[in-house]
């Protein structure tokens, strides 16, 4: 999977409760694929890169585990979005909250080719509690299942992810993250100036590391952010009806046929 030469747009996939999780319904399973399947389907026919399948629920734990039902699941969802997708349109994992290093193993297991780590350095608080990371741990598992062909991105300045304890530079949290072994780190803002500000520390602090937004893209904003940034995560602007109500193919295909005709 590249990270750097165009720019690269993912679409976001927002499950349904998975099995193993408090707000899991019956059918849930069939729903989360059937849901997975069909945003890829139209996110591939609007030319999108490839997709993050992201793990939905009203509440999180904050350790890095998951339940064993809950990671089945998830890979048994990514495994047939590979298979109707196709080998060429990559694939990403995101077990929420952080669940690092069984995100890494549903990616390696079922075809994924990257994983998004809402903490891979650092601390930050969340809604259920402070969510701390654990490099090595990540890491050292890494190692152990040989998953150094799945790519690491790590939030580092995001929705999910804000330095806890101290005023730390976003370009230093990048830096911090590309030693503990990120390939490329995702950040946004809601207001344009902002985000770019971030973006030009991150260049800075850490020349090589690819960018990727993390939201808050639109049809109006996307070529001037992503004249700066290597790719991004797309979600609410694709979607039908707003946040989780699935993906639109034509609202893709405008996205991107702008961000290529002006940015290549």
């Amino acid at each position: 999977m590249r990270l750097t030469g165009g720019k690269l747009l993912l679409g976001m996939i927002h499950l349904p409760p998975l099995p193993g999780t408090p707000f899991a319904t019956p059918g849930s399973l069939r729903e989360a694929i059937g849901t997975g399947v069909r945003s890829a389907l139209a996110l591939r026919a609007g030319g999108a890169d490839g997709c993050l399948v992201q793990t939905v629920d009203r509440v999180y734990g904050v350790a890095d585990e998951c339940d064993p039902a809950r990671s089945t699941a998830m890979g048994m969802v990514v495994a047939e979005i590979r298979r109707a997708a196709g080998d060429d349109f990559p694939v990403g994992v995101q077990i929420m909250r952080n669940a690092a290093r069984a995100s890494l193993a549903v990616a390696k297991v079922a075809g994924g080719s990257f994983v998004r780590l809402g903490a891979l350095v650092g601390a930050t608080m969340s809604p259920q509690g402070l969510v701390r990371a654990d490099p090595q741990k990540v890491m050292a598992y890494r190692r152990q299942i040989d998953a150094w062909d799945v790519k690491v991105i790590a939030d580092i300045d995001s929705m999910h992810f804000r330095w806890h304890g101290s005023d730390l530079p976003t370009g230093q949290v990048a830096r911090h993250a590309e030693t503990a072994g990120a390939d490329a780190v995702t950040l946004c803002h809601p207001d344009v100036e902002t985000a770019l500000a971030k973006i030009a520390q991150v260049r800075a602090a850490a020349p090589e590391l690819p960018v990727i937004l993390a939201g808050h893209t639109d049809h109006d904003n996307a070529v001037r952010l992503l004249a700066a940034a290597d790719g991004a995560f797309v979600g609410t602007c694709w979607e039908r009806a707003g946040w989780g109500s699935g993906i639109d193919e034509e609202r893709v295909r405008t996205y991107v046929t702008k961000v290529r005709g002006e940015l290549g």
